[in-house]
């Protein structure tokens, strides 16, 4: 367990939610098990990167995978360790990934594998009162996006809802 410096988070409110076509979505799975409120930053654009929580809770579609982060389309960019970022398209087993928590505390984690495999996506769109961000997630139940004091699914995510993301500056 290697502890990173902490990050600035913020949140951003929901403008719009779309249903996209089929798409290439990547599962990052780590070497190291995440609990609820905790998982990856990932954004279309470098300067907005949303939580995305890991499978860590259960529901009635699949069991729990907390080691798992089913992070978005293969374009996405995704906060590593040193405050850089990649595409997710470019992560795979061995990499090391920095894991977040809902209060900007981070840590590093390795990779065992990334799967890519072709699912429904849609878009959330998000402003922070000045700019609109997007992030292009898996359409489906077990998504879930950090919003402040929980989770919410994707899927359930409408207009007005506040997420937890991390905006750079400069």
């Amino acid at each position: 367990l290697t502890v990173s410096e902490p990050v600035q988070l913020s949140e951003v409110e929901v403008v719009s939610v779309k249903p996209l076509e089929m798409g290439d979505r990547v599962c990052v799975d780590t070497c190291s098990n995440m609990v609820p409120g905790e998982g990856m930053l990932v954004g279309s654009y470098s300067n907005c990167l949303f939580l995305i929580q890991s499978e860590s809770e259960e529901n009635g579609y699949v069991a729990a995978r907390p080691f798992r982060v089913n992070a978005g389309a293969v374009h996405e960019y995704c906060m590593v360790p040193g405050g850089g970022t990649r595409y997710l398209s470019e992560i795979s087993a061995g990499d090391r990934m920095l894991v977040c928590d809902r209060e900007g505390n981070t840590r590093t984690v390795s990779v065992g594998r990334c799967k890519v495999e072709v699912r429904p996506m849609l878009m959330v769109e998000a402003t922070d009162g000045k700019r609109t961000y997007n992030v292009i997630l898996q359409n489906a139940e077990t998504i879930k996006v950090v919003v402040p004091g929980g989770s919410k699914s994707v899927t359930r995510v409408e207009p007005g809802d506040k997420i937890v993301a991390y905006l750079s500056t400069g």
